[in-house]
């Protein structure tokens, strides 16, 4: 019987802007590794199939008058690749996504590091592939502007081509290791890559060898129709963006269709979309815990998330309607879906900030564990999503709550595992080992 996958995004202290100066959050958790290991314990006790790690390469530039220093995103917390090596060891059955991006790094260096991690943890890494867009990105890693979009994608192929070449240098069986015969390795199952691209050299065979669940899993966020395209064609799970269950199961589809027209079997692919849990015993309770929420927002932080899609809206009438995106510069497909999420809602700017500042413009759900289940069942049952990433509105508390509510509502409905069914990632995913 087909179940759902759940992923838990943990990077910080939550998907609420000002989630770090509620007295219940630990303030300093992004730079804690007890306050990690505490919620990755969490998460494996609720069986969930993976953690997942966001990251920008920058502290994007402060656009809104008097916000710098106001907001804990992208300051003050881990780089995703050595922060996962430390959680490999203090774990031993979930699943780790960590983001890396292929505009600024080699895809040698990322193979071999996602490698290592795939040995470190027996098989339980996947890679985040993503294509940066913030010019702040670019200056610190020498260039003043950000390359443009279809040159990245161009990159982000030609990298993931490189990479599955270099984790493919070694067979299964290469490393006999035998001392009676002194053979360490046998060079006829090894395979140097010969690569010469667009964008890449690449010679050789990787310095580490093939994993237990063959390659990491390949994770994909992008919404675009290159976006959607290249997911398809690499990817293993694509982390989507939909507020209600016409549009998810209209990507759903599109992406499916996507996967085939790839010679790829669709059910090799699972989309995941982001879902935030407002838990409360009563839906009342739950929907005035959101309100409460609501309100705590710093209204800068609210301005500030929005930025990136429409520009400074700090002199605008904050209850008057949300003005047309940005011209200035080109806005990724999250700002047209936040456009469109206003749009549909007739939301004002203070609306929308509210809106999108507790959820980053994921699912926002309040009700019983009883109701979120009825809603994910929805989407499951009805062709949406083979599972869900898991947003906390606030950390730890809310994966404490979901994992102690609504995780057995769960499993009494037969939709859920009871106890992990592989050792690898690639296993608990029910995807087949790469060829």
């Amino acid at each position: 019987m087909k179940q759902i996958r759940l992923g838990f995004s943990m990077r910080g202290l939550g998907y609420h802007n000002s989630a770090w100066r509620d007295p219940a959050v630990p303030a300093d958790g992004p730079i804690n590794m007890n306050y990690y290991a505490d919620m990755a314990r969490t998460a494996e006790r609720g069986l969930f199939d993976m953690l997942f790690i966001a990251d920008h390469s920058a502290l994007p530039s402060a656009t809104i008058p008097g916000v710098l220093g106001r907001t804990s995103h992208d300051a003050g917390e881990f780089e995703p690749l050595t922060f996962l090596g430390a959680l490999s060891v203090l774990t031993t059955h979930i699943g780790m996504v960590a983001t890396a991006s292929t505009t600024f790094h080699h895809p040698f260096q990322l193979a071999r590091q996602f490698a290592s991690l795939d040995q470190l943890s027996q098989g339980r890494i996947g890679w985040n592939v993503v294509t940066s867009s913030r010019d702040e990105e670019a200056r610190n890693f020498g260039s003043d502007r950000i390359i443009p979009r279809a040159q990245r994608y161009a990159r982000a192929r030609e990298s993931l081509e490189v990479a599955f070449a270099l984790w493919n240098s070694w067979d299964e069986d290469a490393f006999p290791r035998d001392k009676q015969t002194g053979v360490y390795f046998d060079p006829a199952k090894m395979h140097p890559v010969d690569h010469s691209g667009e964008c890449f050299r690449v010679r050789g065979v990787l310095t580490v060898p093939r994993s237990k669940q063959g390659r990491p899993v390949i994770v994909q966020a992008g919404a675009s129709d290159d976006g959607i395209d290249f997911a398809a064609s690499v990817a293993d799970v694509v982390y989507s963006v939909q507020t209600n269950v016409t549009d998810a199961k209209s990507f759903y589809q599109r992406v499916k269709s996507a996967v085939a027209s790839h010679g790829r079997d669709p059910d090799h692919l699972k989309i995941m979309p982001g879902l935030l849990p407002i838990i409360g015993s009563s839906r009342a309770e739950a929907e005035d815990r959101l309100a409460r929420m609501r309100e705590e927002l710093d209204p800068l932080i609210g301005l500030y998330n929005i930025a990136p899609y429409f520009g400074d809206l700090s002199s605008h009438d904050l209850d008057g309607p949300v003005p047309e995106l940005r011209t200035d510069r080109p806005v990724i497909s999250r700002g047209q879906l936040t456009l469109k999420l206003a749009r549909d809602n007739g939301w004002s700017i203070r609306q929308l900030f509210q809106s999108t500042a507790i959820g980053n413009g994921h699912h926002v759900v309040a009700g019983t564990p009883s109701d979120i289940v009825d809603v994910m069942t929805a989407w499951f049952e009805g062709g949406a999503a083979d599972g869900f990433n898991i947003l906390p509105a606030k950390s730890p508390q809310s994966l404490r709550m979901f994992v102690d509510q609504v995780v057995p509502e769960l499993q009494r409905r037969a939709l859920y595992r009871t106890a992990y069914e592989a050792s690898t990632l690639r296993g608990n995913l029910g995807l087949p080992l790469p060829a």
